[in-house]
């Protein structure tokens, strides 16, 4: 074929599979192609497991011939965050001090996906542990952002997010225990979904229990409904997992937005927004309206400083577990920033703890009370533009580190599906990204609105 299979949608995949116009073998190798040219400029797959995928591409592509995909994903190239349990590969966990050991078994997000079909032929890569909102580590060095190298793919699914809009495979797999798929979703133009806690089953579980969510990130609305598709269900080893749910969330796409009622919260408190970030909102927010949406700015009911301090008393008490893990002589090899957050962690006491506990349901209730009252909630999904590489956080315009991800890590705390979409290029060649949210068990919702949204302007991502 003369077109760019990299370029392709995972729907439109499926859809030449099924035609017999192009065949998983081929897609993946024009992927792997992709990946030997541009993965040393980007360092967002630390491992390629060819042989492997190329065996699960012949697979596919005999059952294509035969007429019996597993589903619409099969033969569709995808790649796990290294964060991630792969059969046959080392669980790195992005850090110098875990044991390389090829793992024995899946978690059950990759054993999903290979009951899909799909093609497993990376792992995308992320700080040490998934700990901050940049992607680089002491094990893998630098992940850098295809429509600007100077620049962030966000984190800590940034290994995800470089490899997808660069066209390194359509499908991602990211985690989220404080917006670590929807912040390099953000940055990099994509589709990245949190979906309501537990309608992707978390196996093994995280040390960030349940902040931590597992989720799609594709360059489309559709695509990462098809996977939730894949993904959604219990799992008996989860005892937090929701019932299994008869809900096709692509069928749903399509529905009409009209006469639903969106909230607009363009700041979480008194931090700093940057104008050409609040400039891409406030247009989002008028292709709501055309879209027959009444679109209501209102204010959070929580605050930023708030929510950073209940989310790091959350994360940096789970942090503290890795002093336990690791012996003390080899505590020096931690990312120094993480070692700081771990010491921190266990200098915590039982009181800061039990109140950001009582503190987290009383803002899950506050919220709650929103949703009662607007079908959506429409903010940045981050208030700055993505940071230089080497930098964990942007600075403010008065100096002082601007933390960009408590708008996203208040919907971890509260557990409600949040989905960050693309909505315009900055002045520095970057994307920016619109953040929608919705009550409860309403992933259906955000994905419908991710999709209108979508529709009226699709990204242009780079040719590279």
């Amino acid at each position: 074929m003369t077109q760019d299979l990299t370029r392709a949608s995972a729907a439109e995949l499926s859809g030449l599979y099924a035609a017999r116009k192009a065949s998983p073998v081929e897609v993946l190798e024009a992927v792997l192609d992709k990946a030997a040219r541009l993965n040393p400029v980007l360092n967002a797959l630390p491992l390629i497991d060819a042989d492997g995928a190329r065996a699960q591409a012949r697979a596919s592509e005999a059952r294509w011939a035969k007429g019996e995909p597993l589903s619409p994903l099969d033969g569709v190239p995808v790649s796990i965050k290294e964060l991630i349990k792969v059969k046959g590969w080392p669980l790195t966990m992005a850090s110098q001090l875990t044991d390389k050991t090829p793992q024995t078994e899946d978690a059950t997000t990759v054993s999903r996906l290979r009951e899909a079909g799909t093609v497993i032929f990376a792992s995308n890569s992320s700080p040490e542990y998934g700990f901050k909102g940049v992607t680089d580590s002491p094990l893998n060095g630098i992940t850098r952002n295809p429509w600007n190298t100077e620049r962030t793919p966000g984190g800590s699914s940034g290994g995800a997010g470089a490899a997808v809009a660069a066209g390194i495979g359509p499908l991602s797999i990211g985690t989220d225990g404080g917006g670590s798929v929807r912040i390099p979703a953000a940055c990099t133009g994509l589709v990245g979904l949190k979906a309501t806690y537990g309608r992707i089953p978390a196996w093994p579980a995280s040390m960030h229990g349940d902040l931590a969510n597992t989720g799609p990130m594709t360059r489309t609305t559709r695509d990462a409904a098809l996977m939730l598709n894949v993904l959604k269900g219990a799992d008996v080893r989860d005892p937090l997992a929701l019932p299994p749910t008869d809900v096709d969330f692509v069928a749903g796409l399509d529905r009409s937005l009209k006469g639903l009622k969106v909230g607009l919260v363009l700041k979480f408190g008194d931090f700093f927004l940057d104008p050409e970030v609040e400039a891409a909102v406030l247009k989002a927010a008028d292709r709501f309206r055309a879209l027959g949406c009444e679109v209501v700015p209102i204010t959070s009911p929580t605050e930023n400083g708030e929510t950073g301090r209940v989310f790091v008393a959350h994360w940096f008490a789970a942090l503290q577990r890795l002093l336990q893990l690791y012996p003390e002589a080899r505590h020096g090899e931690f990312d120094p920033a993480l070692y700081e957050q771990a010491k921190i962690g266990a200098k915590l006491d039982v009181k800061t703890i039990i109140d950001s506990q009582v503190r987290r349901r009383e803002m899950a209730h506050a919220w709650n009370q929103v949703f009662a009252e607007y079908d959506l909630v429409l903010s940045p999904t981050m208030s700055t533009l993505p940071p230089q590489v080497g930098r964990n956080v942007p600075d403010g315009p008065d100096g002082r580190p601007n933390p960009y991800w408590t708008n996203t890590a208040i919907f971890n705390l509260t557990r409600h599906p949040a989905v960050s979409v693309p909505c315009g290029i900055s002045s520095i060649g970057a994307p920016f990204g619109l953040q929608i949210a919705a009550a409860h068990s309403r992933d259906d919702l955000v994905l419908a609105a991710a999709e209108a949204f979508e529709r009226q302007d699709p990204l242009a991502f780079p040719h590279l």
